[in-house]
């Protein structure tokens, strides 16, 4: 039994009397006020009278082991005869130059429908069909995940597959030309949606030719930059045994899967040669506006400046998450959300972004959607906020309820053995204490509201904003140039610095 069920079985036993409760309002109600009064006080008592042991939170024990370097973690879980295996391999398209942008993007595409050296694409589906085996592949700036999930009898077939599709793919040229024509069809509709459009330009704007400030377009997706040599050059550099980590939970113990694992361990190759380090962005400092005309209902307002607070398990950091949240980022209760859309109703929606790398600095923001004649004062009142945080500390009850939601909400990071495994994962590949939850849950609880308005006071500057806005020119032009000089962007060109 996993260490997050037994937790579960040692909750109180305590239980609600729901029906008898419920039958005797229903009658009540039918009798008439007086008599539902006489009801609802004994319901209430009761409910006062409830009392339930402090929920004590115990980091999931996951067992770790080692294959020829790997590093290999296992959660068993004998609930159904399943067994998951993961890979987390650092590399991704963040630490190369940009004409790898296009293939090292299209990598785990490649590797899950482009076929192995002894397979052709269409006998890779068809084992995988036949068998019921479920694949799963994708990427961010700076790793490749991959994971497999299938019935324990077919664990041996399936590990088969999954390796020679990482270890040996054959890129197959047909395949690649797919990808590249799809990819193509999503260049030329980047526009139709106006909230991608808003983040890609901020992006732009803020991180300039950085990877995260990168934009897929035609030139990156030149036959050129997507031959197979290309794809081969990049498997040499990231699907390889020194950047691996592996993890299993399921229907198996070390002992089932341990030989299977070597198998697949020794398929993939020994680094040639360490991954190279990613950029450090030069995220753009200076305010500004900038407009990207197109006829909407309502804009999309996007505004950051970068900040330097990283994560990290110190007191700043923690600071930094709670405020966040009681900024923008905490759904109904926040402040942004609470008084742009229910007091003003200028916005149906209403959030604040904090971004904290680990290597390097991050950006905090806002934005929201608006109607046309709502976008300059949505825009005004968001920074109002902000200096309202910078000068005052919040309530006692906003960072209460803040730490209250994550407290109570922390159990759910560790709802399955998939979650507890692929987090830990993580944390590995980033170097951070394998119990770092655990830490967050318990340095949120230690943040003061004066916390919170000295980590605002020191990193959040709202008239250094970069505002982007999408939306209607001749609907908005004249009112954004209250904010200051206004600079049109086409978002076919690079972006203004």
């Amino acid at each position: 039994m996993s260490s997050v069920h037994a937790a579960r079985r040692r909750q109180p036993e305590t239980r609600v009397p729901w029906l008898p409760f419920a039958v005797g309002w229903a009658l009540a109600a039918a009798a008439g006020p007086s008599a539902l009064g006489a009801q609802v006080e004994p319901g209430r008592a009761a409910l006062d009278r409830l009392a339930f042991e402090p929920l004590v939170f115990e980091q999931p024990e996951v067992e770790h082991h080692e294959i020829d370097g790997v590093r290999v973690l296992l959660l068993e879980d004998r609930d159904l005869p399943l067994v998951t295996v993961y890979a987390y391999v650092r590399g991704g398209y963040g630490l190369f130059e940009r004409r790898l942008f296009a293939p090292a993007l299209g990598l785990p595409a490649m590797l899950r429908y482009g076929g192995t050296e002894t397979r052709t694409p269409g006998e890779v589906d068809d084992i995988l069909e036949r068998y019921a085996i479920q694949l799963a592949f994708g990427t961010a700036g700076g790793s490749v995940t991959s994971s497999i999930n299938t019935l324990t009898e077919h664990l041996p077939l399936a590990l088969e597959l999954w390796g020679d599709m990482l270890a040996h793919p054959r890129f197959d040229g047909a395949e690649i030309e797919a990808w590249r024509a799809r990819q193509l069809e999503s260049v030329l509709r980047r526009a139709d949606d106006p909230a991608r459009l808003a983040y890609s330009e901020i992006n732009r704007l803020l991180f300039g030719d950085h990877p995260i400030g990168w934009e897929m377009d035609a030139e990156d997706l030149a036959p050129e930059h997507l031959a197979p040599p290309a794809f081969h050059f990049l498997h040499r550099r990231i699907l390889c045994r020194d950047n691996a980590i592996l993890g299993v939970t399921g229907d198996a113990s070390w002992v089932e899967v341990e030989g299977m694992l070597t198998a697949l361990v020794q398929r993939l190759p020994a680094c040639l040669e360490p991954l190279p380090e990613g950029p450090t962005p030069e995220i753009r400092r200076a305010p500004g506006v900038f407009l990207i005309e197109k006829e909407l209902d309502q804009s999309v307002v996007v505004m950051a400046h970068p900040t330097d607070v990283r994560l990290a398990d110190d007191r700043t950091y923690y600071a930094a998450m709670t405020g966040n949240s009681i900024l923008g980022g905490g759904g109904f209760s926040s402040r942004l959300l609470g008084r742009v859309r229910t007091e003003e109703g200028f916005a149906y929606s209403a959030a604040s972004l904090w971004t904290t790398p680990r290597q390097h600095e991050g950006i905090i923001g806002a934005t929201t959607r608006t109607r046309p004649e709502n976008t300059v004062p949505a825009i005004e009142l968001m920074l109002d906020i902000m200096e309202e945080l910078r000068a005052s500390p919040p309530t006692r009850e906003e960072v209460g309820t803040t730490v209250d939601r994550i407290v109570n909400g922390f159990v759910f990071n560790f709802d399955t053995p998939g979650q507890i495994v692929s987090r830990t994962m993580y944390y590995l590949a980033q170097e951070l204490p394998e119990d770092w939850l655990e830490r967050y849950w318990a340095g949120v609880q230690q943040v003061t509201p004066e916390d919170v308005r000295a980590v605002f006071a020191e990193h959040l500057r709202p008239r250094d904003m970069t505002i982007l806005v999408v939306g209607d020119p001749r609907r908005i032009a004249a009112d954004l140039e209250r904010l200051g000089p206004v600079t049109v962007l086409d978002p076919r060109r690079p972006s203004a610095r």
